[in-house]
């Protein structure tokens, strides 16, 4: 069985999160950077939630 939506939206947050903590490095924005890295890691625990759920569900 594939990934499930949770896993998929978590990884997404964490791609997302490291793009924007660089444009805030490129930049110097430590704002941004503080934000990119708070975004990944919601997205690591999305993504640890659907993966418990994946394993629940077999």
């Amino acid at each position: 069985m594939g990934k499930n939506k949770a896993e998929i939206v978590g990884k997404g947050k964490q791609v997302k999160g490291k793009v924007r903590e660089e444009v805030g490095k490129l930049t110097g924005n430590k704002k941004e950077q503080v934000k990119g890295k708070i975004e990944q890691v919601e997205g690591k625990a999305q993504e640890g939630v659907g993966k418990a759920k994946r394993k629940v569900s077999k």
